[in-house]
């Protein structure tokens, strides 16, 4: 069989293999970089698979889009697939790979070095590290509490802060004081339009540096990432998903088994939504998984300034007109000492 690669695909080549993902039960994603088919004597594509994330993960990338023709089935076309994927990956210095897969195929991927992060009734996500995703949760800090202590109460944030405001100062403050401990969960990953990871971890670090029992750790790969939530890094461009189709319980099953459970959460603070239409469905959803964990969901009214609710995307509207001097009431100090230095 013939081999054939797109970086991406166009046109016609584009609309073929659309056709015969969607007669395969699957959806073409739009934020592949890279794919590859295999065609047969007659043109037909026997088998495909594709490459995200490029441009979104830090030394990874997210195997997807990986389906065989039943005329092909147990000739071993989606080892071939998956084995050219991962030899592109690794040629864009991805070495870190995940695989998005429906669960009924795990077996299949398990033979080809890759292991369950984990899995809802819809979809799979699975990884290259044998103890990839546990790795990274025992290497976070996290309070040492005596036995004897009896039950504590401990919570968790996950947020992106791009920039941190006042208003997610509060969240945590707020949070914090109906805790024993809190983690707080720095979304790793970029976003457009967005601030550097390192300079948003950096100004919640500052802004929290007063609260002892606060314990800010960074997502990695594993939460609200292009692997396991690709449609958060599209909401604010021309691409954004409905929120009515998004799909968050494959990263709230990750947080709730492969976070909550090994560090002790027993309660997740969420802001209430009144902006964001995915971020307002994705707190819905979280109500509905957490609970069955064990997780209770606390959603704290959002803190307002104007008569409004006072959010990251407000500060980078008025950022975008100049208007630092109606920005300073929105964020903390350190954060308004960065914008002057650097967009003043």
């Amino acid at each position: 069989m013939d081999l054939i690669c797109g970086f991406p695909f166009r046109a016609s080549a584009l609309e073929k293999l659309r056709s015969f993902l969607f007669d395969c039960g699957l959806k073409y994603d739009d934020r592949i970089q890279y794919s590859v088919c295999l065609m047969d004597e007659e043109g037909r594509i026997a088998a495909t698979g594709s490459l995200d994330g490029a441009d979104s993960m830090d030394g990874g990338a997210v195997l997807k889009c990986i389906a065989v023709s039943p005329d092909y089935q147990s000739e071993g076309l989606a080892a071939r697939v998956v084995t050219e994927l991962v030899n592109q990956a690794r040629r864009n210095g991805q070495h870190h790979l995940f695989l998005f897969t429906k669960p009924a195929k795990e077996a299949l991927f398990s033979g080809l070095g890759f292991y369950p992060i984990a899995k809802t009734a819809e979809s799979l996500l699975m990884e290259n590290k044998k103890n990839g995703v546990a790795d990274f949760v025992a290497a976070l800090e996290r309070p040492a509490f005596s036995d004897a202590a009896g039950a504590k109460n401990i919570g968790a944030i996950v947020v992106n802060c791009n920039p941190f405001t006042r208003g997610h100062l509060y969240l945590v403050e707020t949070a914090a004081k109906q805790c024993d401990a809190l983690h707080l969960f720095i979304v790793s990953e970029d976003q457009a339009p967005a601030f550097p990871a390192d300079v948003r971890r950096n100004l919640v670090l500052a802004g929290v540096a007063h609260l002892p029992r606060v314990y800010p750790h960074p997502t990695g790969p594993y939460l609200i990432s292009a692997a396991t939530f690709p449609d958060y890094f599209l909401k604010d461009g021309p691409d954004a998903v409905p929120p009515e189709t998004v799909n968050t319980r494959l990263d709230l099953t990750i947080f709730a088994e492969r976070f909550a459970l090994p560090l002790g959460i027993n309660c997740r603070f969420v802001g209430t939504e009144p902006i964001d239409p995915l971020t307002r469905e994705y707190n819905r959803q979280m109500r509905e998984v957490l609970p069955a964990y064990g997780v209770k969901v606390v959603e704290i009214p959002r803190l307002e300034a104007g008569g409004a609710a006072i959010s990251a995307g407000r500060v980078r509207q008025l950022l975008r007109e100049g208007n630092l001097q109606a920005i300073k009431e929105l964020v903390p100090p350190a954060t308004f000492a960065y914008l002057e230095t650097n967009h003043g």
